[in-house]
């Protein structure tokens, strides 16, 4: 391992303890406003949706209310859609693309789905532009029983009594460069792990469930966001982020093995959406509109099939 290469927190090849975890706490510092970025994006919605609080953050000082959307038009014999954004809180359009979806289309599935988004699940996370949450804990690998992270522990409560009617789950990510150039040495850093450099993929796909990979489904949303943003290739090895491409934009993982957000529920159709805002061939308005076209696709699909 290269020792002037690694993160800058811990020892090379021991694990974090206390001290350590402490220490990264004191470099995080607040960049954004949860309440004034989503919040307030979120109060004009309940003129036409129901917007619930399903939990609370106690990070002290500070406190942070956990938002759930439904429409009003919930009705016992229609399957459900559950979306939800930010469980990265760093990824800015996993939380902007839910909202924009509410805004824009959820409208269009009135009586035909009962629709439930969490837009930003991690809101901590979100102000800080991070991966992690305040404990070091990464909440896409924490969706599990007895849940170290307070932010997917919420969520589970929120959604298990809708566990089995769930027939589409969208959770809506980004790959960026900054995990490249930090979320991933930190990691490293944090289990006592050398840090092995990757390959950021240029570019939208979307990662399925190797237990349930539903093939045509992941390909028509891919083929819906290649009208919005551009697809990222597969890497000279024929992989992303090393997992083997087994379709234009497409990868698959054990989401339930691995604690993934999206395997909460036992949906049929679960996929987790990735854009790349970093390219130069995508804004943060396509990255936003992308992750929208995402949720309208899957759902078309669901429903037709």
């Amino acid at each position: 391992m290269n020792d002037t290469a690694f993160y800058p927190i811990g020892t090379p090849g021991q694990p974090w303890g206390d001290a350590e975890k402490a220490r990264w706490l004191s470099r995080q510092t607040r960049l954004r406003s949860y309440a004034d970025e989503v919040q307030a994006a979120i109060e004009p919605l309940r003129a036409r949706f129901d917007v619930v609080e399903y939990g609370r953050l106690d990070y002290a000082p500070d406190t942070y209310p956990l938002f759930a959307i439904r429409n009003r038009a919930w009705r016992g014999d229609l399957p459900c859609v559950l979306v939800t954004g930010g469980v990265h809180g760093y990824e800015t359009s996993g939380v902007h693309g839910a909202l924009r979806f509410v805004e824009r289309h959820a409208a269009d599935y009135a009586e035909r789905v009962n629709l439930l988004v969490a837009p930003c699940v991690s809101p901590w996370a979100y102000e800080r532009i991070h991966r992690w949450n305040r404990d070091a804990v990464d909440p896409n690998r924490s969706f599990r029983e007895n849940s170290p992270a307070p932010e997917s522990a919420a969520l589970m409560q929120l959604v298990a009594p809708l566990r089995d009617r769930v027939l589409v789950h969208v959770d809506l990510h980004e790959t960026t460069d900054t995990d490249e150039s930090e979320f991933r040495p930190a990691l490293a850093a944090r289990n006592g792990e050398a840090f092995e450099p990757g390959e950021i993929p240029d570019g939208f796909y979307v990662v399925g469930d190797s237990d349930n990979p539903q093939p045509a489904f992941q390909q028509a949303i891919v083929a819906a966001v290649a009208r919005v943003t551009h697809i990222a290739p597969a890497d000279r090895n024929g992989e992303i982020i090393g997992s083997p491409v087994v379709a234009p934009g497409v990868i698959n993982y054990p989401v339930k093995k691995l604690g993934l957000c999206a395997g909460v529920t036992d949906a049929r159709y679960v996929t987790t959406t990735e854009v790349y805002p970093d390219s130069p061939r995508a804004s943060a308005e396509q990255c936003n509109a992308a992750q929208a076209a995402a949720v309208c696709a899957a759902i078309d699909f669901a429903l037709a099939h």
